[in-house]
């Protein structure tokens, strides 16, 4: 099955289309997308988009970038949304560290991704990962959080090195991988994309955002991810029926709560 991992289909960048967005993409062959919530304000948008789609799944957190405008009450919100939706929360995220940018401050992001990982902890649910720039830190804080028998999830849009990406298989997680390995330049990702495990790859689009190099300049949208299979499938020289084959049951080990979705 051709699953997209992480799409934020509740963006405003949909609000004119959003149901032909859906339709293209199921036209196209994928069969299930995971929506994560990015705020507080997310996680009624996206619970409300995936009732009655089978295809459609949500998570639920708060992304690093928006930590600032949370206020403390959003994590019992969190966690009080997460034990009413049961089991058709699929994991907690989007959540983790973005040292990318420099206007917020490390020690706020740290607090609110730690506390987060407490209520997946609690919550026996994995986690999708929000890494960039941060994989050490992010490793850190795993470890001492779940130890090395966590629930796992996905190291979304990930582009760390070897050895950081072999950490996080350790721990269970898988890596997302999409837009950005289309583009020639992107050379750390192609040979990522390459030499990892097969077992350890799944496919994303973080739609509306990243681009692929087919798609430049463009609206993303999930749609576009058989395309991205098959730039994928050539650069590690498989066919690319074999890399939706892996990728989709690679998805469906790291958040098993997806098994219940639509299966062509």
């Amino acid at each position: 099955m051709l699953v997209d991992t992480h799409c934020h289909l509740d963006a405003s960048e949909f609000d004119a289309d959003r149901e032909a967005v859906i339709a293209r993409a199921q036209a196209a062959g994928v069969g299930c997308m995971v929506l994560p919530a990015v705020d507080r304000a997310g996680f009624a948008r996206v619970r409300a988009l995936c009732e009655g789609r089978p295809a459609l799944r949500f998570a639920l957190g708060i992304h690093p970038l928006f930590v600032p405008a949370a206020c403390e009450s959003d994590l019992d919100v969190l966690a009080m949304d997460l034990e009413q939706a049961g089991s058709e929360a699929m994991a907690v995220g989007e959540i983790g560290l973005d040292f990318f940018v420099t206007d917020i401050a490390p020690e706020l992001q740290e607090r609110w991704f730690v506390a987060q990982l407490e209520l997946a902890k609690d919550a026996g649910l994995p986690v999708l990962l929000h890494v960039r720039r941060s994989q050490d830190r992010i490793l850190k804080h795993l470890r001492a959080v779940f130890g090395r028998n966590g629930p796992g999830g996905i190291a979304h849009a990930f582009n760390g090195s070897r050895q950081q990406a072999d950490e996080f298989i350790k721990l269970g997680f898988a890596l997302g991988f999409g837009g950005a390995v289309t583009w020639q330049r992107a050379l750390n990702l192609r040979r990522l994309v390459t030499e990892l495990p097969l077992e350890s790859i799944v496919l994303e689009t973080d739609a509306p955002d990243i681009a692929a190099e087919f798609a430049a300049g463009k609206r993303n949208e999930p749609a576009h991810l058989p395309r991205i299979a098959q730039v994928i499938a050539g650069i590690r020289g498989i066919a690319t029926e074999e890399l939706i084959a892996a990728t989709g049951a690679n998805a469906l080990r790291v958040l098993p709560r997806l098994a219940s979705a639509y299966i062509e």
